[in-house]
């Protein structure tokens, strides 16, 4: 049992993933409290988040929905409102905290993380993004600071289990799974009409918009490979990605004897998120194992990269490195909300990426400032190609 309260800061709390955190926290209340809690525009939940948690601090997009969230507080709460860059960037870094829970979605959580490693803040990471843009500035801060970077996305947590208490240099491959998405059996022809609404029906995962579209056309996997090359200092080379449909082999580690460490469980997001909250203990979250008499087998297939080109563009950013991850991630950005507000379909998304990629001049060996402007390059590149 921890004998110190551990105090968070939650970027992305009204989210899937930051509502689940606050889930646990609710739950282990001797465990947990909440300094910082920092959403976007959803005012109403994250104004009920403040009045159960009471943090220190609250952060929005701007001043119109900070004075909206001031309004919607009741009497007696003493928490902090701020907005904007300058404000998460306080709630990720805030001397309160203990932790950090970086779950804000895309680019918005690089700042803001960066700040809270060189705080010296543990990182408990949701946002890929962070790593895919910059993952060896982040990697090199985190060194020099004595920070952890924990993984909570379920396919990252796994392998950080499957590696404890292995050597790094008996790896032979790093492999993970995938859902394939609501789309695997759909044939190639008919991408170009399937509607957002189609898109957002995951058949085993419950997440955001943008998360649920990535995982449509795989480009989730194609940042998670970028993301598990810096987490876990390897090689694309040896990052296989395989499609698994029921979603209970959450990724795994081969090793150089043939042997392959794998970690199984019921897709619910409490599991990674509560192993990253509370390492290296585990915590009794009451929920079931897997029923394998049930599910009768376990079905795994090649990814097909004509018909989710998403995936080969994130291994060819990858490989690349530079700037190019930064673009391929910005570009994605802006096809996916350009395909959620029906101004383009499906199949137009690798397409914009691709062109953003190609067209990008690559600057190897980035700071900071060269990683900011590459994607705000990419943004007004692929803003104008929709047009």
């Amino acid at each position: 049992m921890a004998d110190k309260l551990k105090r968070l800061s939650i970027l992305g709390s009204t989210g899937s993933i930051g509502s689940n955190v606050l889930r646990i926290v609710e739950q282990f209340p001797e465990r947990f409290a909440v300094a910082a809690l920092a959403a976007g525009k959803n005012v109403d939940l994250l104004a009920e988040q403040i009045s159960q948690f009471k943090p220190i601090v609250a952060v929005v997009l701007d001043e119109d929905h900070a004075a909206l969230l001031s309004e919607k507080l009741p009497q007696g709460i003493n928490t902090e409102v701020l907005y904007g860059p300058s404000g998460y960037k306080c709630a990720a870094s805030i001397a309160d905290a203990d932790m950090l829970v970086s779950a804000m979605v895309g680019a918005s959580g690089l700042v803001p993380t960066l700040a809270a490693i060189e705080a010296g803040k543990q990182i408990a990471l949701a946002n890929k993004e962070t790593l895919v843009m910059s993952g060896e500035l982040m990697i090199d801060a985190a060194r020099k600071n004595g920070v952890d970077i924990i993984p909570i996305d379920s396919e990252h947590s796994a392998i950080f289990q499957s590696l404890l208490g292995h050597r790094k240099e008996d790896i032979r491959r790093i492999i993970l799974t995938a859902s394939g998405g609501p789309f695997l059996d759909v044939p190639m022809e008919e991408l170009a009409s399937i509607t957002p609404e189609d898109a957002l029906r995951h058949p085993t995962w419950d997440m955001g918009a943008k998360i649920t579209i990535d995982s449509a056309t795989l480009m989730n996997k194609g940042l998670e490979v970028i993301e598990a090359r810096w987490l876990f200092g390897i090689s694309e080379e040896i990052i296989d990605v395989h499609i698994h449909p029921q979603s209970i082999v959450h990724s795994m580690v081969e090793y150089c004897d043939g042997s392959v460490i794998a970690q199984l469980g019921v897709p619910d997001m409490r599991t990674p998120i509560a192993y990253a909250l509370a390492y290296p203990e585990r915590l009794s979250l009451n929920l079931p194992g897997p029923d394998f008499f049930e599910m009768g087998q376990l079905t795994f297939r090649k990814p097909d990269l004509k018909k989710f080109p998403c995936l080969g563009l994130a291994f060819d950013a990858c490989k690349t490195g530079g700037t190019v991850p930064a673009v391929l991630n910005a570009a994605n950005e802006v096809a996916v909300t350009a395909f959620l507000d029906h101004r383009i379909n499906l199949v137009r998304i690798p397409e914009l990426i691709r062109k953003a990629m190609v067209s990008h001049k690559v600057a190897q060996k980035p700071e900071l400032d060269d990683i900011l402007a590459a994607d705000a390059w990419a943004r007004e590149y692929t803003k104008e190609q929709i047009l």
